[in-house]
């Protein structure tokens, strides 16, 4: 099966996320690379954040799922699109439906949440409560589509998807071409894939690191064994990240080429949090403060560097923050 996206992977590149790029402009701005000076400090290094989180869905997920629906045909569009997700996902999907004039139906585990479901809701889709977890959720999706008829969008298997996130290294590279290394979070793995596919075409010898709960590291694992591994469970205060298995096609891009992986502690995500808003002043979900605190974790091998770090989302509840801030 592994061949078969490592063929698939053929399809993310940089023609393709250029092409991409002039799609989702039509609908979304481009997001600021900010250099901050006290971060730089804190870490030792010259600190930028890209900053996913200012997207209209509060994450970088817009920019796949704007390219995806462009590249459909009527008829798949027609037949519904059916999305499982405990977030983000969800919030992008039903966004963009709303620019295509998609139905979009999205299921959504038990006590997901209801700060992120009433958004789904408001942006015209229809939610689904099903199971316990977004694996429970994903399978139900699997079941409506044989009965229903839906499109299924596997979000990780997409290449259009992956090709509309790698617009993220085109801006990177645009605007900081002297950048030496990117550190992205990783969950399912297709931001982090669609960027290495485009930044290793542009400049070869740049460091790519990823970050993963150290409860929920499904790539890291899979990555030191050499195949695809699912966890028993993936329980981490970041959403984002709690992934019990990569997908399959960012695991083909990542598990030759990916220079680094940092796993963080639930107690050091927090931390993350705290510092993305004592530092810039951004509220940042948890896997979106990832990259922060794991360049804080390794700042002695990024030293004098030029580091670009992915603020991938800002879809914080306040109960985390609360958490995060010691309320």
């Amino acid at each position: 099966m592994l061949k078969k996206y490592e063929l698939l992977s053929k399809q993310i590149n940089l023609p393709r996320a250029f092409m991409a790029r002039s799609v989702i402009y039509r609908y979304l701005n481009r997001t600021n690379l900010t250099h901050y000076p006290e971060l730089s400090r804190l870490i030792g290094c010259e600190a930028f954040v890209k900053h996913e989180n200012h997207n209209p869905t509060g994450s970088f997920k817009i920019r796949g799922a704007l390219n995806f629906y462009h590249h459909m045909s009527r008829e798949e569009l027609e037949a519904g699109i059916l999305v499982a997700t405990r977030g983000n996902h969800g919030l992008a999907m039903a966004w963009a439906g709303q620019w295509f004039n998609v139905p979009c139906t999205v299921v959504v585990p038990e006590h997901n949440n209801p700060e992120i479901n009433r958004t789904i809701e408001s942006y015209g889709a229809e939610l689904i409560v099903h199971g316990e977890d977004f694996y429970d959720a994903q399978s139900y999706c699997e079941e409506l589509v044989d009965s229903a008829g839906y499109y299924y969008v596997q979000q990780g298997n997409e290449p259009e998807i992956l090709n509309g996130l790698a617009t993220i290294g085109l801006e990177i590279m645009e605007d900081l071409p002297e950048v030496d290394t990117i550190i992205c979070p990783i969950g399912g793995g297709a931001g982090c894939a669609s960027l290495l596919k485009t930044m290793r075409e542009l400049k070869p010898a740049i460091e790519i690191i990823g970050v993963e709960a150290q409860n929920a590291a499904s790539f890291y694992d899979s990555w030191k064994k050499g195949e695809i591994i699912t966890l028993d469970d993936a329980h981490t205060i970041a959403d984002g990240l709690a992934a019990r298995a990569v997908f399959h096609l960012p695991y083909a891009i990542l598990k030759d080429t990916i220079s680094d992986v940092v796993l963080l502690t639930e107690d050091e995500i927090l931390e993350g949090i705290k510092m993305a808003l004592t530092t810039t002043h951004n509220l940042a979900e948890a896997a979106g403060a990832v990259s922060l605190m794991a360049a804080y974790k390794i700042s002695d091998r990024l030293a004098g560097k030029k580091v670009a770090m992915i603020m991938s989302g800002g879809n914080l509840n306040m109960d985390t923050l609360k958490m995060a801030i010691g309320c």
